[in-house]
This record gives C-alpha cells, structure tokens and sequence, in this order.
C-alpha cells in the first residue's frame, strides 16, 4: 500500500472519529465506555432524596445519574426544555398540562412516583373551625396549586366552590364562604415562613417538609389519601422511548423507593404505583 493510500485512509477513520463525537448529547449520550449520563433536576424533599436512593440502582444499569437541584421549581420545566437537564422530578400531572398550554411547550410525563398531600397548617390555631370571622389564608400563586389549595378548604367544607370547579379555581370560583375568610397568594416555597404572619397557609407536602413540618402531625386539615395529584417523571418527547429514561422510570417505581417513602415519610408521601 502506497503512502498516498495510507494518508488517504488515516483522514477517512479520523473523519469518522469526530463524527461520532458529534452524535446526540441527550439521554442516551455515552460518558464513560459503556456508562450513559443522565441530568435531572429536582426539588430537595422528597424528589432529589428518591433520586438518591435510585442512583445505586441505575449504576448497576450502566446509567451515571447526576442530580441538579432546584429550590425554585418554577425554573424546573424551562431548564428541561430547554435542554439544560436531561428529565425533571417535582410536579403533578395538572400543573405540567398548565405550564404546556401557557408557553406553547410538549413536556411529556413518563412514570407516576408519589403523591404529596396539601395540607393546612397554622401556628396560632389548632382546629379548622378556630379560625376566626376575617382570617387571613395563605395559597400558592401559581394556577394549579392555587385551585388545588382552595378544593382542599372546599373539602375541608370552610369555603364552597362553584360547582364544576378544579384545580384552575380562583377566588372568583368561592360561591359560599360562611367566615368571609381572606386569601392571600404567594411563591409556594414561602408558605411555612409566611404562618408566622398569616391565620393559616395551605402548603405543598414538599415545601412542609423542608420547613420540618410534618404534614400528618402537624397540619389541622390534611387532603384525602386518594388526591390524584400524583408527582411524575418529565421529559422532552424525544425522549421518553430512550432506555435510560425508561430504567430511570423503572427504578423510581422499584421496592425500594416504595418501602423509602413509606419508612421515612409515614403517609406524607405516598407511593402511586
């Protein structure tokens, strides 16, 4: 073989060297050999604490999972799409179908995990039915969690909701409300500090338990056990059929993770599957 030839050969395979490097970098992208990374992000407690668990599992799988927290969740679904984290673990179906109609996204859940339930706590008061004529109550701001908030006080039967209201309910949707209470919406993180000026809060599990709330103790009103708002997997389309996304969503409905949430959170956090 001439030197011509060889030179000519050496190009080619090189060519196809840097080629291959410039393949996808999404969920399935190869790290180290064989090892596959993926990048999902999360709130504290519990999400990132279940990721945790899952890591050992998915390593036996040859998936290196690498864990990104977020103590704003609103940035959470922005930063999956666009492609700064591979997945995201922190929402409910409903506030996912919001956040896709308002921004014009197609965030796609993959696997139900657990479900949280609001509760309604209060540091002055330990009844609902202590709350006095005018009391103030806090809610989230956002549109899901908001409604859902004013659906756990119509369940709790302190306000009444037209008929046919969900989690999309506002204040406008009250149609009876005996106490003339007082609603006042705020970033959902802020609730537990915001019980040290306020009546009462409706709060997120998850926020509750960062605060080192405990939402079976410590709540005056906690929502049924069979809410349906049960936190998932999320991730870009094109990436739901991948088959590290696919042993991720297996891994999170392992025993393991179910017998971690039922162990540590005692009906806190209650597992969906």
């Amino acid at each position: 073989m001439n030197k011509k030839v060889l030179a000519l050969l050496c190009c080619f395979v090189l060519l196809i060297g840097i080629a291959a490097g410039c393949g996808d970098n999404g969920a399935d992208k190869q790290s180290n050999g064989d090892t596959t990374k993926l990048v999902v992000g999360a709130t504290a407690k519990p999400h990132a604490e279940i990721l945790e668990i899952v890591k050992p599992l998915l390593e036996k799988e040859g998936i290196e999972l690498e864990i990104k927290e977020f103590t704003d969740y609103v940035l959470l679904n922005p930063a999956l799409n666009d492609g700064e984290i591979d997945a995201n673990f922190f929402q409910h179906i409903p506030y996912l179908e919001d956040y896709n109609e308002k921004n014009n996204t197609d965030l796609v859940w993959t696997v139900k995990v657990h479900t949280e339930p609001m509760g309604v706590y209060s540091n002055e008061y330990q009844k609902l039915e202590d709350l006095p004529e005018g009391a103030t109550i806090g809610i989230p701001n956002d549109t899901t969690n908001g409604g859902r908030a004013l659906m756990v006080l119509a369940t709790a039967g302190i306000i009444k909701l037209k008929e046919g209201a969900d989690v999309t309910a506002t204040e406008k949707d009250i149609v009876e409300n005996p106490k003339n209470f007082k609603f006042q919406m705020m970033d959902a993180a802020m609730l537990p500090r915001a019980l040290e000026d306020l009546d009462a809060c409706v709060i997120n599990s998850n926020y509750a338990i960062e605060a080192n709330l405990n939402p079976v103790e410590d709540s005056i009103f906690m929502e049924p056990k069979d809410s349906p708002f049960a936190n998932v997997l999320t991730v870009r389309p094109e990436d739901k059929d991948k088959e590290a996304i696919k042993k991720l969503g297996e891994a999170l409905q392992s025993p393991e993770v179910k017998a971690f949430l039922e162990e540590k959170y005692q009906g806190s956090c209650i597992p969906a599957f």
